[in-house]
């Protein structure tokens, strides 16, 4: 029997499949952890933990079976800076969820010359997502581990690393550390690359499907000589696990943050979303990502004491409209559209009559509120918007997908394996032996449709949503100021 392994490094956890041929899942892993939050706005981790997470879930995936091909995949854009031996010099910046470049972002645009000419030349502008100012932040805060630099890693890449000893960056990934990387040319902007980071050798790029070379030795299990695909961002490989690669398709990825990738079939920018080199050769992407999402109600659920089976019951007996509730889900800021990384969370109609699971339920339609907005920043930039695929570990149980649907008046596809970005790194693994069907291996297990009847209220709640937020901008701002002075 032919087998492959797949492993994603989340923000929350890391998670491992073993597959077949034939797609199917016969085992599964996951390992838990945390991030680190040593100031406001900032998010960090340790890249060992990458390491040691893929050791561990690789270990009890492959025991007493051999697998034919590794896939790596992990949460990202982050900055990993290395010395010239692949050591780590400091915990791994993260994504978008870490704000502290926000001097940064300002300092460099003015630099190169305004933010139209950097999406221009990039695809976007920068922002809290982009990877380029956090290696600014590191130079101008940390010079001594800028100085002692020389590589550059993502969870995916320093995976590869450490297994094949192939120094190599797929080109979605490098297509978020902007400025550094030109969309069109597909390639290192050397000019704007050597003014942020002078002392980096950046990495070969490749695409996520290719080979980035072979195990140097055995691993937990992973005879020398396996094959290993250099791997993306999380949420790219989670496209490729659903199939949502053509163009029209929009994936939503219900995870800790929730994420949207919409296909397209021509290079498209946007002042507010993100425009990206796709995973796939060929492809391009127009993409979006809130901040919090599955992370708010983790939150909820950890302030409350009660579990998730719980929570969801009390919030689908709440109803529609949250008994009159109304939230911003800006617990950690926001990522796109607004691009904020000092908005913050409101819970507006607070009273003592509300339950936690109205808070629970306002919390689940704050986040589909969310999505309709980035649903129409993507139309607004012209993304063709045809067929949506819902993927991650919020569309089990129901109310969450049902409660996106209402609010955006899309059906949304849910696949049979929606396990996530292990499954798809395990679908690019398993594409070097052979090709890969994907609407054979992960077929349309439902479809989840929108409810006419609860329209008319989520239209008017969405109003609502839209003027909550600049009611209150100037007063989050101002708390924002204050907490980071606090820290």
């Amino acid at each position: 029997m032919t087998l492959y392994l797949g492993v994603d490094i989340g923000t929350s956890s890391s998670k491992g499949v073993l597959v077949d041929a034939d797609g199917t899942v016969l085992r599964t892993a996951v390992r838990e952890h945390t991030v680190d939050r040593p100031h406001p706005g900032h998010v960090e981790m340790d890249g060992e933990v990458w390491w040691d997470e893929f050791v561990s879930l690789a270990g009890e995936l492959t025991a007493g079976v051999t697998v034919a091909a590794v896939g790596v995949s992990g949460m990202g854009p982050c900055v990993l800076l290395t010395g010239a031996d692949g050591t780590p010099l400091r915990p791994a910046v993260l994504y978008g969820v870490d704000t502290r470049a926000t001097a940064e972002i300002a300092a460099l645009t003015e630099r190169l010359g305004g933010a139209d000419a950097i999406r221009e030349r990039c695809g976007s502008a920068l922002s809290s997502q982009a990877a380029g100012p956090k290696l600014a932040w590191i130079a101008a805060h940390e010079p001594a581990v800028s100085a002692r630099a020389r590589r550059l890693f993502m969870p995916a890449s320093f995976l590869v690393y450490r297994l094949t000893g192939s120094y190599v960056l797929d080109f979605h990934s490098a297509s978020q550390c902007t400025p550094l990387f030109d969309t069109h040319a597909r390639a290192w902007h050397r000019p704007w690359a050597g003014l942020i980071a002078p002392g980096l050798e950046l990495p070969p790029l490749v695409w996520p499907g290719d080979v980035a070379g072979t195990t140097a030795r055995p691993v937990a299990g992973i005879p020398a000589g396996t094959p290993v695909i250099a791997g993306t961002i999380d949420a790219w490989t989670e496209a490729v696990s659903v199939g949502a690669q053509r163009p029209g398709d929009l994936m939503l990825m219900y995870g800790t943050t929730m994420f949207l990738i919409a296909t397209v079939d021509r290079p498209l920018t946007s002042p507010v979303m993100w425009g990206t080199v796709g995973a796939l050769p060929g492809t391009r992407s127009l993409a979006g990502g809130m901040a919090t999402s599955g992370a708010v109600t983790a939150w909820l659920s950890g302030l409350t004491g009660a579990d998730y089976p719980a929570l969801l019951a009390e919030a689908e007996a709440s109803g529609p409209g949250a008994r009159g509730l109304l939230m911003l889900p800006y617990l950690a800021g926001e990522r796109t559209p607004l691009q904020d990384p000092d908005a913050r969370g409101v819970i507006a109609g607070l009273t003592l009559s509300h339950t936690r699971g109205d808070l629970y339920r306002a919390a689940l339609e704050a986040t589909a509120l969310g999505v309709r907005h980035n649903v129409e920043a993507l139309r607004d930039a012209g993304a063709d918007v045809r067929r949506v695929v819902a993927v991650g570990g919020g569309t089990r149980g129901g109310l969450w997908t049902r409660i996106v649907s209402s609010i955006t008046g899309l059906a949304q596809v849910v696949p049979r394996v929606t396990v996530g970005a292990s499954y798809g790194a395990a679908v690019l693994a398993a594409s070097l032996t052979s090709p890969i069907d994907i609407d054979r291996w992960n077929p349309p297990a439902g479809i989840v449709e929108p409810d006419p009847a609860e329209r008319a209220g989520y239209d008017e709640l969405y109003a609502l949503y839209r003027d909550l937020y600049p009611a209150t901008r100037t007063i989050a701002h101002t708390l924002a100021a204050r907490q980071r002075q606090r820290a």
